[in-house]
């Protein structure tokens, strides 16, 4: 198991599921460009709360930042190439919209308030 962080967009929406014993969890597709421009996809899954309700938040392209554990995987495509792919099994979730509320919290800033701060962004 590989500790890691990896940012990108959300690819489609997330999806809750429910295992075998009625647990639920949630699973989605993050697009990720490597160094090179290629893109890497990133299946994600999340059993925690907190992460459950980040990723079901956000919205397909949406950006977001992942924290957990890595799994290198490999895939082949259509033409018989094979490509990277990594499985997460995330545990922490940040996004745009999760920065701008803890600065807020951290200033001092009452919920639905105006920080002078804040940029507008596209993502809203």
């Amino acid at each position: 198991m590989i500790d890691g962080l990896v940012s990108g967009r959300l690819y489609g929406t997330a999806q809750v599921r429910t295992g075998q014993h009625g647990t639920h969890f949630v699973t989605c597709r993050v697009r990720a460009t490597a160094g090179d421009g290629e893109s890497l996809f990133i299946n994600v899954i999340a059993f925690d709360d907190s992460p459950k309700e980040a990723l079901q938040a956000l919205d397909d392209g949406d950006s977001v930042a992942l924290a957990g554990a890595l799994t290198p995987k490999v895939w082949t495509d259509k033409q018989g190439n094979a490509k990277p792919a990594l499985d997460m099994v995330v545990h922490a979730v940040l996004s745009a919209y999760h920065a701008k509320q803890k600065r807020r919290t951290v200033r001092g800033l009452p919920e639905g308030g105006e920080d002078p701060h804040d940029a507008p962004d596209d993502d809203e």
